[in-house]
């Protein structure tokens, strides 16, 4: 892995730390989520621990995008997402569908 080194003068001086002593080079990865309009920014979605399933897309983004969408579009606007797995997946699609006044599918 290329995030971790060990920094030593030897291989020996190495050997008496353990042999392996890893550090991270890189901070520990956060993901943000952050709707886009021409009305401004929606609220933005912060994941700090773990990675981005299609549940944890419809239980913690699509509400706020909703929500956000609603406040600053009123009641004519259309949801758009990109082809990533969780937004391309079928429960997805179908909350997308059932809430949102107008959304481009994966298919369109």
């Amino acid at each position: 892995n290329q995030n971790d080194r060990i920094w030593a003068i030897s291989k020996e001086e190495a050997d008496k730390r353990g042999a392996i002593y890893e550090t991270t080079k890189f901070p520990v990865k956060v993901m943000v989520w952050l709707g886009v309009c021409s009305e401004g920014l929606s609220v933005p979605v912060i994941f700090e621990h773990g990675s981005m399933d299609a549940q944890r897309y419809i239980d913690e983004v699509l509400p706020i995008a909703l929500e956000c969408g609603n406040e600053m579009l009123g009641e004519h606007w259309t949801y758009q997402q990109d082809g990533a797995r969780p937004h391309t997946q079928y429960l997805s699609q179908k909350w997308c569908i059932d809430h949102f006044p107008s959304f481009s599918s994966k298919d369109r």
